[in-house]
């Protein structure tokens, strides 16, 4: 799980990351079957075992495990390398556009094809359609850097374009949030999915508080490890040393997490299965959409495979925290919006893995030689009109 960089991956290439699989470390190399497998514990734990559903609520288990999976990525970022991150315009653009047009705009549109009762055969679902935007509004945190992490996109880009919108959402996922479940149904004639709903009290300090628990304390640890491990040891030691030491708690701390997570809702997967795979079908469509769009642009822009991974991943992501937490304090934990905002990291765990394989799949077929834009290695150059 070693960053990108600038190197030139292909067909040809030589290098550990894309060579023989033997070479893989073991949990690496099966990890999609141990995430089946938590699934399935988790699932039956849950449906087994219903009670064990308040324990793991009450001491924030599923909150301690995405904390932990997030911590060894953000110790690996070259926090140095920030700034540079910050004066790629481009970069930064893109991204905002992706996560505040693009993103929002499809998420919408998928809800009502599935949950407005305009399409013949899919009856209105007003609970549903709720559940989809305030996860559509909710834009990357947490196991984006996961997922980046597992495809080998760039760490130092994907957490400052997490940091980025993380800012931006503080004040807008409010406004977000009314917009489009609010303002735009009536004026689509689509009246009845949010009948007896006059306002959303969703208020700066609700998504700033989440923003804080699962990018705040995981970027403050992380970045506290490297500062103190580098200036008390060396950088070289720091790398070679303890990086290895600390990484493997990222895939440790997911699989923890999903099974701690499904099992909170294996009876209500077991009991309403039809209710699961008719969301689970637009988040899906909306995931493979967004990474492949986002994927396309990074690269259509000259980024490079690191740059334009975590540009894919940042886009497809979504901080299902924040929608979870937003969805329960308005209709409580037992609503139909709050059942569809718990199964949306249910879904992404098993599609995001998929399109990590699907990004290492373009890392190796496709031709990165003259992509340079969003490097944060010193040999490598944007290109200039200066010839000699």
């Amino acid at each position: 799980m070693s960053n990108v960089g600038a190197h030139d991956h292909g067909p040809d290439c030589d290098c550990e990351s894309c060579g023989d699989p033997r070479s893989m470390d073991f949990l690496d190399k099966y990890l999609t079957v141990w995430i089946f497998g938590a699934m399935a514990v988790g699932v039956g734990l849950g449906y087994v075992a219903p009670s064990v559903t308040r324990p793991i609520q009450d001491l924030h288990l599923v909150e301690i495990g995405l904390v932990a999976m997030m911590y060894p990525p953000l110790a690996k970022a070259d926090y140095s390398q920030l700034p540079t991150v910050f004066r790629n315009w481009r970069v930064l653009s893109l991204s905002l556009v992706q996560n505040w047009l693009i993103g929002p705009t499809l998420m919408f549109g998928l809800a009502v094809v599935f949950f407005s009762g305009l399409v013949p055969g899919l009856p209105a679902r007003p609970d549903f359609f709720l559940g989809l935007v305030f996860i559509g509004m909710a834009r990357c945190i947490a196991m984006v850097l996961v997922w980046n992490e597992l495809a080998e996109g760039s760490t130092e880009y994907v957490t400052g374009l997490v940091a980025f919108n993380s800012l931006f959402q503080i004040v807008t996922y409010g406004v977000y949030v009314w917009f489009f479940a609010l303002f735009l149904p009536p004026r689509l004639g689509m009246e009845t999915l949010v009948a007896g709903i006059s306002a959303f009290d969703v208020t700066p300090m609700q998504v700033f508080e989440a923003i804080v628990v699962f990018l705040g304390i995981p970027f403050a640890a992380g970045f506290l490890t490297r500062y103190v491990g580098t200036r008390a040891k060396s950088e070289a030691w720091y790398e070679d040393r303890l990086v290895p030491l600390i990484d493997p708690l990222t895939l440790v701390a997911l699989l923890f997490t999903v099974v701690v997570m499904f099992a909170t809702q294996g009876e209500n997967i077991v009991a309403a299965p039809a209710d699961v795979v008719i969301i689970a079908v637009p988040l899906t469509i909306y995931f493979v959409v967004m990474f492949l769009v986002s994927f396309a642009m990074g690269k259509g822009v000259g980024a490079d495979y690191s740059t334009t991974t975590a540009i894919g991943f940042t886009a497809a992501s979504n901080n299902f925290e924040l929608a979870i937490a937003v969805a329960v304090a308005v209709f409580g934990v037992g609503s139909g919006v709050a059942f569809t905002t718990v199964v949306g990291p249910l879904i992404e765990v098993p599609v995001l893995l998929a399109l990590v394989n699907v990004a290492l799949y373009f890392q190796r077929r496709l031709d990165w030689g003259g992509a340079t834009m969003g490097s944060t290695e010193p040999s490598v150059t944007e290109p200039t009109t200066d010839d000699d």
